[in-house]
């Protein structure tokens, strides 16, 4: 610590430029060490934009169709709050409305990951004391990791570009700057929260709890006008996105707002940055409770993992409240359209209009509830790669009580987050709470078999266990666009939401649920049978 309190008042003294010492080679690390993670993140997001030209078109083929869910939009006010009000009839104008903002949101928690990892992560775990010893500018850690993030943003941006240049240049380029501002724009707010936590797990769970805070003050604001005017959606950075208007003569004006928030937020990370040590924060980590009240593994794990329980569990509720109310508008938005009707039940069962939409909601439910079980599963993958896990098991603490703790954290906590998204679901809807909570627990099986696979790749190696995010977002793409795109069921029957009965309204079956419950128990046992015989950290 003393040489990188020497190494940075040199730096001061002779100019900023020795600062950012380094920057270039950090920057090259943390672009190889994210050679997966960041194709990946660029990758989903753009092909969930461009897989949406041709799967509305199949909708909304004719010029009176796509003028008709227009004029929708102008009185549905629970649809405008989840996808935000259509400024444009044209095919690249519904791409805007139907995607954008979940695109920004994406956007944004890619961005945020980045940054966190390659800041607060590195801090926590001791090796940024490291590279700092070295010939590395104060700032430099931090200005690669914002590098990082454009370059991300920046691919992001040109994919969306390129690939909807055919529906109109202008929009497309809006439409692409747009989403890459909402990313920037909340990677210079992680970099803010990285200089005030002391925890990278706190950084990353308050720049996503602002990401959602953004998200409903746009999503009140649209639900008050059908024009993005009101006060609220200007609050918000993914209401700058949505009132750029692409494909609806743009609003180039809004642009800046991306670029001013950008840059203020960016210089004030680097002033914090340049005034506290390393590993050090402005909101200190408080005291850790009595002695006593972390007596057992378990205990350990749900103290680590509450705040993140907590989270989903409470996102879960507000959306299912907001899937319940949009339920409600759901047959006037399909109308006589038969190719939204099809899309529909091929995704929420055969049932009737209402009952197929609200399993499609359940489902959608489930499939980011694998996103949670992932998250929780590799909490074990966190506490041993950053050798905090060696203290616990030093003692009379075995690894599968280890692991036990944290799994139970896991796949109970989807029970949890499931439940309270059925009870807002119901409490949107008005609906009785009894079928929709069966049709969110049916969806456990699932998600605890990507659970499981989870814990099967770290019981093998701790290099390959973030490969789960992988099949986590398989099947979140495949039940969000398969059925637009009419994915043959071969292709649909790879990801487990798949195999699942379409609850409420349709039929149930358990031999898929005792399948994959089965399955699930086996991935687990192999998993933790490998982590029992292997060494930590290899």
């Amino acid at each position: 610590m003393t040489a990188v309190a020497s190494d940075t008042r040199f730096a001061v003294r002779t100019g900023g430029s020795r600062q950012l010492a380094g920057t270039g080679a950090l920057l090259r690390l943390a672009l190889r060490r994210d050679r997966v993670m960041i194709p990946l993140w660029v990758g989903v997001i753009a092909l969930m934009v461009l897989s949406m030209p041709g799967s509305l078109e199949s909708v909304y083929s004719t010029a009176a169709e796509r003028a008709d869910v227009s004029r929708q939009m102008l009185t549905n006010s629970s649809l405008r709050a989840t996808y935000g009000p259509v400024f444009n009839d044209s095919l690249g104008g519904l791409v805007a409305w139907r995607i954008g903002v979940f695109a920004a949101v994406f956007a944004g928690i890619m961005s945020l990951l980045i940054v966190v990892r390659h800041t607060r992560d590195e801090e926590e775990s001791g090796r940024q004391e490291m590279v700092s010893a070295g010939m590395v500018g104060r700032r430099a850690p931090l200005t690669a990791a914002l590098l990082a993030a454009f370059v991300a943003n920046t691919a992001l941006a040109l994919l969306i570009a390129g690939g909807l240049a055919g529906q109109g240049a202008t929009g497309a380029l809006a439409l692409g700057l747009g989403t890459a501002g909402v990313g920037m724009v909340f990677a210079t707010m992680a970099a803010i929260v990285a200089q005030l936590t002391e925890s990278a797990r706190l950084a990353k769970g308050l720049t996503g709890g602002l990401l959602g805070a953004a998200f409903v003050l746009r999503a009140a604001g649209d639900s008050a006008t059908d024009d993005g005017s009101s006060v609220l959606t200007w609050l918000s950075p993914i209401g700058w996105l949505e009132n750029l208007r692409a494909f609806a003569d743009e609003r180039w004006w809004v642009l800046p707002l991306f670029v001013a928030a950008v840059a203020i937020q960016a210089m004030a990370a680097y002033e914090l940055a340049g005034r506290r040590d390393v590993g050090m924060s402005f909101l200190p980590a408080r005291p850790g409770p009595a002695a006593g009240r972390l007596g057992t593994a378990g205990a350990l794990a749900w103290r680590l993992q509450r705040g993140s329980v907590l989270g989903w569990g409470l996102g879960f509720f507000a959306a299912g409240v907001a899937f319940g109310g949009i339920t409600k508008g759901a047959a006037d938005l399909v109308g006589d359209n038969a190719r939204t009707r099809d899309i529909i039940e091929r995704m929420g069962g055969q049932s009737g209009i209402t009952d197929a939409f609200l399993a499609t909601m359940v489902g959608m439910l489930g499939m980011v509830a694998a996103l949670y079980i992932v998250q929780s599963v590799l909490r074990l993958h966190g506490e041993e790669t950053s050798q905090r896990a060696e203290p616990v098991l030093a003692n009379a603490v075995g690894r599968l009580r280890w692991a036990s703790g944290h799994l139970l954290i896991a796949f109970g906590g989807s029970v949890l987050i499931m439940l309270l998204g059925g009870l807002g679901l119901a409490l949107g809807y008005g609906q009785d709470l009894g079928p929709i909570l069966g049709g969110c627990l049916v969806q456990l099986p699932a998600i605890w078999a990507i659970g499981g696979f989870a814990v099967l790749l770290h019981g093998v190696s701790p290099r390959v266990a973030p490969g789960a995010w992988a099949v986590a977002g398989a099947a979140l793409l495949l039940g969000w666009i398969g059925p637009a795109l009419e994915l043959p069921d071969s292709a649909m029957d790879l990801s487990p939401f798949g195999h699942l009965p379409k609850l409420p309204g349709g039929d149930m079956t358990w031999t898929p649920v005792l399948v994959l419950t089965a399955i699930t128990a086996a991935l687990v046992a192999v998993g933790l049978g490998a982590l029992g015989r292997r060494d930590l950290s290899t």
